[in-house]
């Protein structure tokens, strides 16, 4: 007959007052388990291990000791006593789950993670048919030890492979390479996602006393006092520092280009004092979109105000995700303001300012109120005369990807 549900809480509430005033003591923790299983008779065992959380095997174990009536030992463990690692009994166990993983495994270009489409159960039975039992909890660790996590889908395939995205990459790079040893800028720049302000949910744990959540607001509506924000980045490749504007306004690429005019007047021109050129690598859409025309205008602008021959090079359609600032600046900020409410545009910008990447280098966040209107239209008259006067050159390789904007001020 199965033990009682209330029997089962109540032993579940002694142990937890209990057994960590035996941590470290296996002999003892496993001696009491079995006592208590004893004292409960048929059905005791699978009690106690569901109470406790430990294996029924442990619990039987204690309980064949108690039986036994073996005299104190005077150590936790008899000597060379405990399991041993599964490499050591079966070393060849992590070749065979490797070779089971490796056809399936799914990664990202930027992270020492990786991780496997196959279940825990599907690779225990793969390993047993390869003469490996194991159970699905030393998969688990197995797989730990290999670098790889339990992950969920990620949004990174946007669309069909370009023909020539390898050609775009490595025309990128060498743009890069090119400006990097002249001594020259080169920086990615995105939009984050935009952030409601307010006391709501955001994703993500934090450790807490337990049973003290933090309180937030049961619906996400946006407050009208607050509204949202547009954190726009500015990621600075050779240097390992990033910027970041965190709008009120519309994420327009007017704001965009006055991101990168912000990062260069406080940072850029003092960290580059001799730069003639900027070379800038986005993202393909959004405000900062290869087909926007406001991106276009406001760059020139900026290459005028600066004296800054300015490059942009597109990531090749469905790469978004590789972008640099993604992995070295954003997945820092994501990680740094998890689980916490975004209740101010203070919170915001100390939540930012924070945090450093991962060379240690600092990230600088900054309010911008401006007002940034959607909706301004560019005309074919505007654009022909960019591109008539030599204002914008468009590269011979995928000039809709790869474009320069020149001054028109006189030094």
């Amino acid at each position: 007959m199965a033990i009682a549900p209330e029997i089962v809480e109540s032993l579940r509430a002694k142990f937890d007052a209990l057994l960590p005033h035996l941590d470290g003591t296996e002999r003892a923790q496993r001696l009491t388990l079995a006592a208590e299983a004893r004292s409960l008779g048929h059905g005791g065992i699978a009690a106690v291990a569901r109470a406790s959380g430990a294996s029924r095997s442990r619990v039987q174990q204690g309980v064949a000791e108690l039986e036994r009536g073996e005299e104190p030992t005077g150590r936790v463990r008899r000597p060379g006593g405990g399991r041993k690692p599964v490499t050591q009994t079966d070393p060849g166990i992590v070749d065979a789950l490797l070779g089971l993983v490796e056809p399936s495994r799914r990664g990202d270009p930027e992270s020492a993670l990786s991780w496997t489409t196959l279940s825990l159960n599907h690779l225990a039975a793969e390993l047993a048919q390869l003469g490996h039992d194991v159970s699905t909890w030393t998969v688990a660790n197995l797989l730990r030890e290999q670098g790889f996590s339990l992950q969920a889908n990620a949004k990174t395939i946007e669309g069909s492979q370009h023909p020539d995205r390898d050609g775009q990459f490595s025309y990128l790079n060498a743009q890069a390479a090119d400006h990097t040893d002249a001594g020259d800028p080169v920086i990615s720049v995105d939009t984050k996602k935009k952030e409601l302000v307010g006391n709501f949910k955001n994703g993500g744990r934090e450790w807490r006393p337990k049973g003290e959540p933090v309180a937030v607001n049961v619906h996400d509506f946006k407050d009208p006092q607050l509204g949202k924000v547009n954190p726009y980045g500015v990621y600075d490749v050779a240097a390992d520092t990033g910027w970041l504007s965190v709008g009120t306004d519309h994420d327009t690429s007017a704001f965009a280009v006055n991101t990168i005019r912000s990062w260069w007047d406080t940072t850029g021109r003092h960290a580059y004092p001799g730069a003639r050129r900027l070379l800038v690598t986005a993202d393909g859409g959004g405000s900062n979109g290869y087909r926007t025309r406001l991106w276009k205008t406001e760059l020139a602008a900026l290459a005028t105000e600066t004296g800054l021959a300015i490059t942009v090079c597109h990531l090749p359609p469905g790469t978004s995700k590789w972008n640099k600032i993604e992995h070295r600046l954003f997945s820092r900020i994501s990680m740094n303001w998890r689980g916490r409410p975004l209740t101010s545009h203070e919170v915001i910008l100390n939540t930012i300012g924070a945090i450093t990447t991962a060379s240690g280098s600092p990230v600088t966040a900054v309010l911008d109120t401006g007002e940034y209107p959607a909706g301004v239209k560019i005309s074919d008259k505007q654009m022909r005369e960019l591109e008539t006067s030599g204002v914008l050159r468009r590269h011979d390789w995928h000039g809709e990807w790869n474009y320069t904007f020149h001054s028109t001020r006189s030094e």
